[in-house]
């Protein structure tokens, strides 16, 4: 079974587009993307947000 839907892929590769034109910015800062990472993150957050068949986020401080 496939990890991310569909429209999950087309709103990273938007996103990937947009940083290999240099109008992709950061939410907060606003400053332009230039890391494919942060690219790509930005582009799962957008589907989260739109609804797509996106994993949930590993939490940074997991307790045991």
């Amino acid at each position: 079974m496939a990890k991310y839907g569909k429209k999950a892929s087309e709103k990273v590769e938007k996103a990937m587009h947009e940083r290999k034109r240099g109008t992709l910015k950061s939410g907060s800062s606003g400053k332009k993307v230039k890391s494919r990472k942060q690219a790509i993150a930005i582009g799962l957050s957008e589907a989260r947000r739109a609804g797509a068949k996106v994993p949930r986020k590993k939490s940074s401080s997991k307790k045991k």
